[in-house]
C-alpha cells in the first residue's frame, strides 16, 4: 500500500528520514501515526525506526538529547521540532511483565516490527509513502480489529499493560478484539497487577475519554481486568450500570472522568480511592469537591455559597457529569449565576484580617477567623455589600455579639 499524499507532520520530517539514508542506513516512520495515515486521523506523535545504531544517529546530527540510549531511542532535535529515533531491536525474556531484561540493536526492520503490540502498529512507512506491512496489520485496520502480533499470550506476557492498550484502543478507534486476543486476555488479566497503577492510569483515563467508551468499558469489565485496579475490585456490576449512559456525550478530562466514575461507584472515600491510582492533589482536591456538589445537586440548585465554594472550573465539571449521566444541566446558566458572584475569594474581600486588627483594637485570636468567614459568607450570598466601612462596622458588631 502507498499513501499518495503524506501529511505535513511527515513532511517536516522527511530531512530526518532522508540524513539517516544519506549516512547508509535504514529510516522508516513506525507504529501508530502510520495507522493514523490509514485511518485519516490527526496526527499526534512522528516515530522513526532506523538500523543505525544510537551512537551511529549522534553522529549523523548536531543537536541530541538521550531520552532513552539503553532502549536505543535518541532524541533529535530538528528545525524547532523534537524527533524520536529508536534502533531496530529485539527483546529477551521479561521477568517484571512490562521490561525486557534485555534489549539487543538490529539491523533487520522484520525482527523490530514483530516485537511490536498488535498488528496495526506494527507498521513501516518509507519517505516514498510506501508502507510495509510484514504482519496484515492493514487487514485488521480494515475490519476495525485489534490482533496481537503473533502469539497474543506471548505479547502480554512480555508486557501486560498491552491488555489495557487494547481496551483503550477499543475504545479510542472504536475497534474491536480479535478473538484469540481477547481470550488472552482474559487468560492473563492478573498480570495487571504486576504492572504500575501509574501507568495504568494514563490507559483508563483514555479509555474513558475515547468515542467509543461504552466498547472500552465492556471489554474492560468482560476481560476481567477491572479486577486488578484499585477500587473496583468488588464494583463489577456498578461498572456495568456505566454502559446505559449515552457515549456520544463525551468526557473532556480526566477529572470529569473521575467525578463520572467516583459519583456512580458510590465512591465513599474518594481522597483515599484516588490517592491509591496516584491521582495528582489537584485532581484529588477537585473530584472531592466535584462529587459533593453532585451530591447537593440531587436535591438543590446551586445555591451562591455552593458556586462560591466550588469555584468556577468546579461548577462547569460538575454540570458537564449531570449531562453524561442524564440528569438535567444548564452549564451556562450555572457558570453565569458564579461569575455574578460579588466576591470570587476572600482575596476580594474589602476588609482583611489587618483591617479588623487595627479597626478594633484587639489582639489576634479564634475571633478573627470566624469574624472574617461571617463576613466573606454575607458578602458571597449578598446579605453585605463589600464595602470596607460597612464590613468594618458589621465586624464590630459580629463580635460582640459572639465573644
Amino acid at each position: 500500500m502507498k499513501t499518495n499524499k503524506l501529511p505535513e507532520e511527515f513532511i517536516k520530517a522527511l530531512p530526518i528520514i532522508e540524513k539517516i539514508e544519506e549516512a547508509g542506513f535504514e529510516a522508516y516512520f513506525v507504529g501508530g501515526s502510520v495507522r493514523d495515515i490509514i485511518l485519516d486521523h490527526e496526527i499526534h506523535d512522528v516515530d522513526i525506526a532506523t538500523s543505525a545504531f544510537p551512537e551511529e544517529i549522534k553522529q549523523i546530527f548536531k543537536k541530541t538529547i538521550d531520552v532513552g540510549i539503553e532502549h536505543g531511542t535518541v532524541l533529535v532535535l530538528h528545525e524547532d521540532e523534537q524527533y524520536e529515533i529508536t534502533t531496530f531491536r529485539t527483546e529477551s525474556t521479561y521477568q517484571d511483565y512490562r521490561r525486557p531484561d534485555e534489549v539487543t540493536f538490529v539491523r533487520s526492520l522484520e525482527e523490530d516490527l514483530k516485537r511490536r503490540d498488535f498488528t496495526m502498529n506494527a507498521l513501516a512507512m518509507n519517505k516514498e509513502g510506501n508502507i510495509i506491512d510484514l504482519f496484515n496489520g492493514i487487514e485488521a485496520i480494515n475490519r476495525k480489529e485489534i490482533v496481537a502480533v503473533g502469539d497474543a499470550s506471548e505479547r502480554f506476557n512480555e508486557d501486560a499493560l498491552r491488555m489495557m492498550r487494547a481496551l483503550r484502543f477499543s475504545s479510542q478507534l472504536s475497534f474491536a478484539m480479535e478473538e484469540k486476543t481477547k481470550a488472552a486476555i482474559v487468560t492473563h488479566h492478573q498480570l495487571l497487577s504486576k504492572i504500575s497503577i501509574e501507568r495504568i492510569y494514563i490507559e483508563w483515563i483514555k479509555l474513558l475519554m475515547g468515542e467509543s467508551r461504552n466498547q472500552g468499558l465492556a471489554d474492560f469489565i468482560e476481560t476481567g481486568c477491572y479486577e486488578c485496579c484499585p477500587g473496583f475490585e468488588t464494583k463489577g456490576e456498578k461498572l456495568k450500570e456505566l454502559l446505559l449512559f449515552d457515549e456520544s456525550q463525551r468526557i473532556e478530562n480526566e477529572m470529569i472522568a473521575w467525578m463520572f466514575i467516583s459519583y456512580n461507584l458510590e465512591i465513599t472515600d474518594v481522597s483515599g480511592f484516588l490517592k491509591k491510582w496516584k491521582a495528582s492533589n489537584k485532581v484529588i482536591a477537585a473530584v472531592k469537591e466535584g462529587v459533593q456538589q453532585l451530591k447537593k445537586r440531587e436535591t438543590e440548585e446551586w445555591s451562591k455559597l455552593n458556586l462560591y465554594q466550588a469555584g468556577r472550573e468546579i461548577v462547569s465539571y460538575v454540570e458537564k457529569v449531570r449531562l453524561l449521566i442524564n440528569q438535567a444541566s444548564d452549564e451556562e446558566q450555572n457558570v453565569r449565576l458564579y461569575d455574578e458572584l460579588a466576591i470570587k475569594s476572600m482575596k476580594e474581600l474589602a476588609v482583611s484580617g489587618k483591617d479588623l486588627l487595627s479597626y478594633l483594637e484587639k489582639s489576634p485570636g479564634q475571633w478573627l477567623g470566624e469574624t472574617l468567614g461571617y463576613l466573606e459568607k454575607e458578602v458571597v450570598q449578598s446579605k453585605l455589600t463589600n464595602e470596607k466601612d460597612l464590613l468594618l462596622k458589621r465586624s464590630a458588631e459580629f463580635v460582640k455579639e459572639m465573644f
